[in-house]
């Protein structure tokens, strides 16, 4: 058996998500991707993703595995796939690795991206890629409240995971702000991220920028343990996946 490890750029704007889905399974990313596999290889092809995104949401760097019979020149993979893939989803790099190589349970760390358009009107071009917020947002304040967030948390409050069975401790290593010419750049880096966690992490420091919350008020959000507790949600298109660290 070969194991081979690909990372992969896409827009989710049109897909129910990375993760293959019972039905329709070519609305999302793993079962576009499986699919042209499959009949390059001739063989069943399953995926294995560093992570799942939801409906909407982009990567730059995602990371996958998939483990195949018979093994092929690397050039002749991307040629097939740059052909009879979408133009939305593209594969970076592919190459073999060592057969007890998992995309997800070797991931050490990962960095996700929220892009925020704080500009009075929104850059037209950056529509499916922005959350357009055009009240002026207090960057200072938001980090402020960022570093509540920092270390080793139950972060409970930040998910919408219902399973009681799966721990929501994750350590969060660093959340930087900055911004340019009128566009917020939120970058995450965590040992792992819950469902959602990204985009109600985002939103909640949104309303701190807001004035509608204030920064300390983080910490009492964490020790609550409840989704009620946090902000709201920020939508899904403002969000990308930008590396996988193994």
């Amino acid at each position: 058996m070969v194991n081979y490890k690909i990372y992969i750029a896409y827009d989710g704007t049109k897909y129910n998500g990375f993760q293959r889905q019972s039905t329709h399974p070519e609305k999302t990313i793993q079962g576009k991707l499986e699919n042209v596999l499959t009949l390059l290889f001739k063989e069943d092809i399953k995926l294995i993703g560093s992570g799942r995104t939801d409906a909407g949401v982009h990567a730059r760097g995602q990371v996958c595995n998939f483990h195949v019979k018979t093994m092929l020149p690397e050039e002749e993979i991307l040629q097939y796939l740059a052909k009879y893939l979408p133009q939305d989803i593209a594969v970076i790099q592919i190459r073999e690795a060592s057969p007890r190589f998992h995309a997800r349970y070797n991931a050490v760390k990962k960095q996700y991206a929220y892009t925020i358009d704080n500009q009075l009107f929104p850059d037209p071009f950056l529509l499916r890629y922005a959350y357009h917020v055009p009240e002026k947002l207090d960057l200072a304040k938001m980090r402020q409240a960022a570093t509540y967030l920092l270390g080793t948390h139950d972060f409970k409050s930040f998910t919408t995971l219902k399973s009681k069975k799966k721990t929501t401790v994750r350590t969060l290593f660093d959340i930087l702000i900055y911004e340019e010419a009128g566009i917020i750049k939120l970058i995450y880096e965590a040992d792992g991220f819950l469902q959602h966690m990204v985009r109600i992490l985002t939103g909640s420091l949104i309303e701190v920028g807001l004035g509608t919350r204030q920064p300390e008020e983080i910490s009492a959000v964490l020790q609550a343990r409840a989704r009620s507790a946090a902000g709201s949600m920020a939508p899904p298109h403002g969000l990308c996946m930008e590396k996988v660290f193994y």
